[in-house]
């Protein structure tokens, strides 16, 4: 352990909540996940499109959840504040106790409130301006998750949002560490939401040539590191962790499932979409992160990747990870349940990451069968669940514009 690292507190997660395609609680979601299902089916939504499949939340109910305060928010805002009243409700701190002024909040999304805009848009063009819903901009602007979890709760630290595309909730993450071991803070709900499931992400991201096109079987569409993958499949939902410092767990007598141990972050300053062919950029990030945590990259026993089933950022990735780890740390991508939550991914992988540090089984990567022939030698869990110790971890986030962002996690 280096010195760097000695001088902060250590930081524990004591809370988890969720809203994904594979589940709308925590609980939920990890037993799908462990068990390998694959939740991409076609999407009313997108009937007419080329691609007209996703891995939708479809089970989450806005008005059962949140009744009536649902119609004052975006689906990205209601996806946020369920998985946070979940998140601390799990950690023990419903109505406290906290010093409301301590606590802060950190929401990344890549989108924002994408619908809200879509949707008023056309009312515009159609009605005119009369038609627009007053509440068109508290809805739809990026902070509303962060402001309207803050509100819901009644916490006045601060309340940020962050956007590093599909980075965002693994910087997010990052962040919340800075103002604990700053003392800023002495608790942070931090994750990621986004709800981009509309006609004009999708047939955005088809033109990218980003989105597999297996209509014919859209279950298997999704399938990281895979010989036959072809793309992501578009997601939705959240994830929000309740961090602490670990003193003030072990204080008020709560049991935490992981460490966050230290966080790392670059910029490929390469290209717009496309991830450094080489890596550069993203084992910078990986580097800065294990050197924050004060661990090496023997000491990692899981990597949950980036991973989205796109045939040159797997590649990529697979390359970074046998360069780093060599070809016997267990690697996982629970996209090939959930698909690809944008904003929202990186905080549920590191979800996903901190149950397997706790249980001790790491989930398999869904519908993988065979690597591509420019996947580097590493080991891939699929199949089926794997019993194993998790002591250290690493999870993984990539995004548009050359966003890198890794988290490294442990054992409490």
């Amino acid at each position: 352990m280096n010195r760097r690292r000695q001088q902060h507190p250590d930081v524990v997660i004591t809370g988890i909540g969720m809203v994904t395609p594979a589940g709308t609680d925590t609980a939920t979601a990890w037993k799908a996940t462990c068990a390998g299902l694959p939740t991409a089916a076609p999407d009313a939504r997108l009937d007419g499109m080329a691609v007209d499949f996703t891995c939708a939340a479809s089970a989450f109910d806005a008005h059962q959840v949140l009744g009536s305060d649902a119609r004052r928010m975006d689906p990205f805002t209601q996806y946020a504040v369920a998985a946070a009243r979940e998140a601390v409700a799990d950690a023990g701190a419903a109505g406290g106790p906290w010093d409301p002024a301590r606590v802060g909040v950190l929401i990344g999304t890549a989108v924002g409130g994408l619908e809200t805009w879509l949707e008023q848009a056309g009312r515009l063009r159609d009605t005119g301006a009369r038609a627009v819903n007053p509440l068109t901009v508290p809805k739809a602007i990026g902070n509303m998750a962060a402001a309207t979890v803050a509100l819901d709760l009644g916490l006045n630290g601060p309340a940020l949002a962050v956007s590093t595309a599909c980075a965002s909730g693994t910087t997010a993450l990052g962040l919340a560490l800075d103002l604990l071991r700053a003392g800023r803070c002495d608790i942070v709900l931090a994750g990621g939401a986004d709800a981009a499931v509309t006609p004009l992400l999708s047939g955005a991201f088809d033109r990218l040539k980003a989105l597999s096109r297996r209509r014919a079987d859209p279950s298997a569409a999704s399938r990281p590191f895979d010989r036959q993958r072809d793309g992501f499949v578009l997601a939705e939902g959240a994830a929000v962790l309740v961090l602490e410092r670990a003193a003030d767990a072990r204080a008020r007598g709560r049991r935490p499932y992981a460490s966050l141990l230290g966080y790392g972050e670059s910029s490929d300053a390469y290209h717009l979409t496309s991830p450094d062919p080489d890596g550069n950029g993203a084992r910078l990030a990986l580097r800065r992160a294990l050197a924050d945590a004060g661990v090496a990259a023997s000491d990692v026993a899981l990597v949950n990747a980036h991973a989205t089933g796109t045939p040159q950022g797997d590649a990529v990735e697979a390359r970074l990870i046998h360069s780093a780890f060599g070809p016997d740390t267990a690697v996982t991508s629970t996209k090939g349940v959930t698909g690809h939550m944008l904003g929202a991914a990186g905080a549920a992988e590191a979800a996903f990451t901190a149950l397997s540090i706790d249980q001790g089984v790491i989930p398999p990567t869904a519908n993988f069968e065979e690597p591509g022939a420019d996947i580097a030698d590493i080991d891939i869990v699929h199949g089926a669940v794997r019993s194993a110790p998790v002591p250290v971890a690493v999870s993984n986030s990539f995004g548009f514009g050359g966003h890198n962002a890794v988290v490294v996690l442990g054992r409490a």
